[in-house]
């Protein structure tokens, strides 16, 4: 199982010092791409897509966000930060599993 990230050219870079590999995406066109083609990839268990790129497709990510399907999609901040109104993990986790913690 691997891991893969979709955004910003900064984000994308700092997750692959670490061995994360990634596509940039700077418009809706190069997302849906991206995303398509790691959910045809079925070594990739986990895709991490920062919240404005996620936003640039939000119809296909909510169809695999709290599913039981592969690969888990989790959406990060970019370098900017969370966007406003954003739930913070502690909250999405509340969401997901069903327990206030």
């Amino acid at each position: 199982m691997k891991y893969s990230i979709i955004g910003d050219e900064d984000t994308v870079l700092g997750f692959g010092i670490v061995g994360v590999s990634g596509k940039v995406a700077e418009n809706p066109e190069e997302a849906q791409r991206a995303f398509e083609a790691m959910l045809e990839d079925h070594q990739t268990g986990v895709v991490i897509i920062t919240e404005h790129v996620a936003d640039m497709i939000r119809h296909l990510v909510d169809r695999y966000l709290f599913t039981e399907t592969f690969p888990l999609v989790v959406e990060i901040p970019d370098r900017t930060g969370s966007k406003p109104g954003r739930p913070e993990i502690k909250e999405l986790v509340n969401m997901a599993i069903g327990i206030k913690l």
